[in-house]
């Protein structure tokens, strides 16, 4: 079943599904700021664009590319930045 989730008065949109590796979703962000926070432990894979990413605990910005990616614990909030849009892939654990 594909779920779909709205974030940021639209600005962020994504579509949540069940696959082989277990719950994820994908999803296009619009040029801006935005802060995320988990409730499971997350991998996030850019898919095209790039992100700007200061992750729990940093206090420096890393970028993320196509192709690349990052995770974050549960319990933690980060902070994304893109010029562009950008897609990106979200695996979720347990």
């Amino acid at each position: 079943m594909l779920t779909q989730n709205e974030y940021f008065d639209g600005k962020v949109k994504s579509i949540g599904f069940e696959g082989s590796e277990g719950k994820a979703t994908v999803g296009v962000m619009e040029a801006g700021e935005y802060e995320f926070g988990t409730s499971t432990h997350e991998i996030m894979k850019v898919i095209s664009g790039a992100l700007t990413v200061v992750l729990p605990g940093a206090t420096a910005e890393t970028v993320f590319h196509a192709g690349e990616t990052f995770e974050v614990e549960a319990g933690k909030s980060f902070q994304v930045k893109t010029s562009e849009a950008t897609s990106y892939l979200c695996l979720y654990g347990e």
